[in-house]
Formats: C-alpha cells, structure tokens, sequence
C-alpha cells in the first residue's frame, strides 16, 4: 500500500467532510441572523441556539482545514521490521485472532478510508493505540484492557 496513496485518501476524505461541513456552517450563520431568529421573549432561545451551532460548526470546519494542511505537509517514510514506529507508519494488527490496518496520522482520529481493498483507520500518537504504538517495532505484542476484558495484541508489520 502507497503511502502517498493513503495520505490522498485521507485528504480527500477529509476534503468532502469540509465541504459539507461549510454549507452546515453557512446554513446556521444564516439562521442565526435572519430576523425570524430574534428572540419574542427572554425564553426564546433560537437564535442564540443557531449562533452556538454555527459556531461550533465554524470552530471544525477550521479544524478540517487545519489537519489537511498537516496531512499534506507530512514528512513520510518508509519503516522496516527493526524501526520504531512513530508518526507516518502504516501498522498492520493482529488483536484475538483479528487483524485491522492503522496509520499514525498528526490529526483526524477515527477517520477511516479504503485502500487497496483494505480498511484504514488514523489514529493519533496522542490515542490510546497510538500511545501503545509509538516505539514499539514489527513482531512486538502485549495485553491491553478493552471493554472490561483483556486482548492481546500483535504487531503483524510495520511500513
């Protein structure tokens, strides 16, 4: 799997999220000042709502940009067997007999793409798994607590 590949998928990804979340922020900003929106009594909350919803929207629509603009200034390369892994690795898993690709992403948790016919999930170094990643090397494993239960992890490969 191309890891200039990945990161275009990511960014588009990312892109067509911004992109929606725009019109959403723009829709709110509207509502939030159109004049329907101004409170009848002091009980009347709906404009003050829209403000609050235009500005969170706002608020991760800065957000979209900013990790894009990490995305596509991020240095790659290539990891071996012996290297530790850190930011830019595309870590393939094994946990309880079930294996899952990752990539160690600066931003954007939780955002999955399709690749190459495989799943792709970014973590961050700052997550959990990111934190249980980072440093480790290809072949490493260890118990981890999910869910009130424990599983055992293994790192399948690292590139």
């Amino acid at each position: 799997m191309k890891k200039s590949a990945l990161i275009k998928k990511i960014t588009s990804s990312l892109a067509e999220n911004l992109e929606l979340l725009q019109k959403a922020a723009r829709a709110s900003h509207a509502e939030a000042t159109h004049e329907s929106s101004k409170a009848e009594n002091k009980y009347d909350t709906r404009g003050l709502e829209a403000a609050y919803l235009a500005g969170g929207q706002a608020r991760q629509v800065r957000e979209i940009m900013e990790a894009i603009e990490h995305f596509e200034a991020l240095p790659t390369r290539d990891f071996g067997p012996a290297d530790d892994i850190d930011l830019s690795a595309l870590v393939e898993l094994e946990t309880d007999g079930s294996r899952g690709w990752y990539f160690i992403g600066p931003k954007s948790g939780g955002l999955e793409v399709r690749l190459s016919g495989k799943e792709v999930l970014v973590i961050t170094p700052q997550s959990p798994l990111g934190r249980d990643l980072i440093g480790k090397k290809s072949g490493d494993q260890w118990s981890a607590k999910l869910g009130g239960s424990t599983v055992q992890t293994r790192i399948v490969s690292v590139q």
